[in-house]
């Protein structure tokens, strides 16, 4: 599932807030990984029952590889990158063959937004983020401060990307750049993030060995890419390095300026859970049906506990389990949340999570649990099945986008049922 291109990370293609509990699993892919990962310089799994030519095979891939990196060192040095840095960087460099069968990995089956919020919101962790937050207050308040991103926000982040900072991961950044580079699938957005690697040493920031993290090159305790690295890390300690691996007061310095910089509005809460009125429109339940909140409190919509809405211009309602699942009305900074990774589960799991460390309420609706979610296969033949009924959805590919959406909604409102465009089992056999 290849999602629409951030500024932050690798991420698979989501236009918007897309069916959510399809987008889970793919939101944590550019995330750390507990796994040790193998990183000899071997060819790709190959079949070969003759020792002499899986020799044979590995020698020519790692001669590829070799001329490979020998023509991007030349790219690097016409962008200015020194012959040292350069050593530094490929001296020793491997090709790493976990990092491509991670990349071209197109799991079958998702993973239930409910799910990912049991384990994001958990109690372990809600209490591990509370005495972060005592922890770091005195060193870290001036941060908040300054960028106008409340604490609670920036140790949600911390919590999500990396449990606390305890797994950064453990692949070599310039590697797994290099591996994904020469694989050639992502070829051209690896080599700006590697050459922005490279700047990075040549820079003084970090050393070949502290540049750890994900298989898909985000860094460090919040998980930067590279190029997001060389825009918005900040050296908050002023020992002279940006080092988001091992110093908290330049990880959450970082972090809060990416937000600030991606639009986070001071003083305004993300949104909050609401109770729709009967008879809502779910078809307006979408990313770009968007109101102020004085509009939706017109229309019935009202909060949990029947306080008036909080005073936001541009919001919208999103219902990531469909109609049968909980709403939220959701403003600028949840869209600034997903700046930061462009997943509806993972910007309502940082917001949630932040309301949780700051003695907010937990989700009060119920989530549809009997819910069986669709697997890629299911929602292929969904979208075939939907096309041949006239219900466009565009080429059929397995992954939830606005024209399967749409589809849906279509469909659903043929049968009248409400049109919230969330695919279910349901629909599919009643379409097959």
């Amino acid at each position: 599932m290849e999602r629409m291109q951030t500024p932050f990370r690798i991420s698979p293609a989501a236009h918007g807030w897309l069916a959510p509990a399809l987008l889970t699993l793919f939101a944590l892919a550019g995330c750390t990984s507990t796994a040790s990962i193998e990183t000899r310089a071997t060819a790709p799994a190959m079949v070969l029952s003759n020792p002499i030519q899986a020799e044979s095979a590995e020698i020519e891939h790692s001669q590829r590889f070799a001329r490979w990196i020998a023509d991007f060192s030349s790219s690097a040095r016409t962008a200015g990158i020194h012959e040292a840095t350069l050593q530094i960087a490929f001296d020793n460099v491997r090709f790493v063959p976990r990092v491509v069968e991670l990349d071209r990995a197109q799991p079958e089956f998702t993973r239930a937004v409910w799910d990912y919020l049991d384990s994001a919101l958990s109690k372990q962790r809600i209490t591990l983020g509370k005495d972060r937050l005592l922890q770091l207050q005195s060193e870290t308040n001036a941060v908040a401060a300054r960028y106008g991103v409340p604490l609670e926000v920036l140790v949600a982040i911390w919590s999500i990307e990396s449990n606390y900072g305890s797994n950064i991961g453990d692949i070599p950044t310039i590697d797994a750049l290099a591996t994904l580079g020469f694989e050639g699938r992502r070829e051209a957005w690896a080599r700006g993030q590697l050459l922005a690697a490279l700047k990075i040493l040549q820079n003084g920031d970090s050393t070949r060995t502290q540049m750890i993290g994900s298989w898909a090159g985000a860094m460090g305790q919040t998980q930067f890419l590279p190029s997001a690295f060389l825009a918005y890390a900040v050296d908050a300690d002023a020992d002279g390095r940006r080092d988001i691996w091992g110093s908290v007061p330049d990880v959450m310095a970082s972090t809060a300026n990416f937000l600030a910089r991606s639009g986070w509005q001071a003083g305004q809460p993300w949104g909050l859970e609401v109770r729709l009125p009967e008879g809502f429109d779910y078809a307006r339940a979408d990313a770009d049906v968007r109101q102020p909140a004085t509009q939706w409190a017109d229309e019935g919509v009202q909060s949990m506990d029947g306080a008036p809405l909080p005073s936001l211009a541009d919001t919208a309602i999103l219902l990531p389990a469909g109609a049968r699942g909980p709403a939220f009305l959701v403003g600028p900074n949840f869209r600034t949340v997903l700046r930061y990774n462009n997943a509806t589960s993972y910007a309502l799991a940082v917001n949630l999570l932040a309301q949780r460390l700051a003695g907010g309420l937990a989700v009060q609706a119920p989530w549809p649990r009997d819910l069986q979610l669709l697997a890629r296969s299911q929602i292929l033949a969904l979208q075939a099945a939907l096309n041949a009924r006239g219900f466009d959805t565009g080429t059929p590919d397995g992954l939830m986008g606005p024209a399967t959406q749409r589809g849906i909604r279509q469909f659903q409102r043929s049968l009248g049922l409400p049109a919230d465009g969330y695919p279910t089992l349901d629909l599919l056999q009643r379409l097959q």
